[in-house]
């Protein structure tokens, strides 16, 4: 029979390696928020990583992973963002509003140079100022997540279910490779290499409101392509 001494020991090495990562995980968690509307509180993430952590800690076996964080890391950055998904942020009637002004700041770009304010679109889809708001944000949420997650909002699902993974992958290959390279770079640079739009309008000299008209652009091409 184990003794109490000894679990209490193994229960507190395996915190002592959850602590050694928790500057990584709080980095994660930085840089995620960087990514996101000021409404998510940065200590909720790195409060919701670091549970994840402690978790991962007590339960590894180095025997099957030979390395903690790489065992780690995509699980805990997914509770940040099953995090995310469990604030509700796309209710049907925002889906909608969202929808809606998507196409405004389409059609407001195309003579502008930046996207229009709240203001300016709440006046034009006859819509509370708050509405726009709260849709705006929601919509900001909802880009840092996988684009699977971005292609199966709501009753979309249902369509999105049918198609094969790989031939999901194939549709987004070829959507990508209608634009231009700049415009590819831009897809790579956020859900690749999780750059903020800031980083990726410093580097390629484009402004933030561009980039996300681009990358609000091929998420609908994409949806078009697989019958969404």
């Amino acid at each position: 029979m184990i003794s109490n001494v000894y679990v209490e020991d193994l229960k507190h090495k395996e915190d002592e390696l959850a602590i050694q990562y928790l500057p990584a995980v709080k980095a994660m968690a930085f840089r995620l928020k960087e990514r996101l509307p000021s409404s998510v509180d940065f200590a909720d993430l790195s409060a919701i990583g670091t549970e994840e952590l402690i978790k991962l800690a007590r339960r590894y076996d180095e025997a099957l992973n030979d390395s903690f964080w790489g065992y780690a890391k995509k699980r805990v950055y997914g509770a940040m963002l099953d995090y995310l998904r469990s604030l509700d942020i796309l209710s049907r009637s925002s889906r909608k509003l969202i929808k809606a002004i998507d196409y405004a700041i389409e059609a407001h770009m195309l003579t502008h140079d930046e996207e229009p304010t709240d203001l300016e679109l709440s006046e034009k889809l006859e819509e509370s100022v708050q509405k726009v708001h709260e849709a705006r944000i929601a919509s900001s949420i909802y880009t840092v997540m996988p684009l699977h997650d971005q292609l199966q909002v709501g009753d979309e699902g249902a369509a999105l279910a049918k198609v094969e993974k790989d031939e999901l992958v194939e549709v987004i290959k070829q959507v990508l490779s209608m634009y231009k390279e700049r415009e590819q770079m831009i897809i790579q640079l956020y859900y690749f290499e999780e750059l903020t739009l800031k980083e990726i309008s410093d580097i390629l000299g484009i402004t933030e409101s561009r980039i996300s008209q681009i990358h609000k652009s091929v998420i609908q091409k994409i949806k078009e392509s697989i019958g969404v």
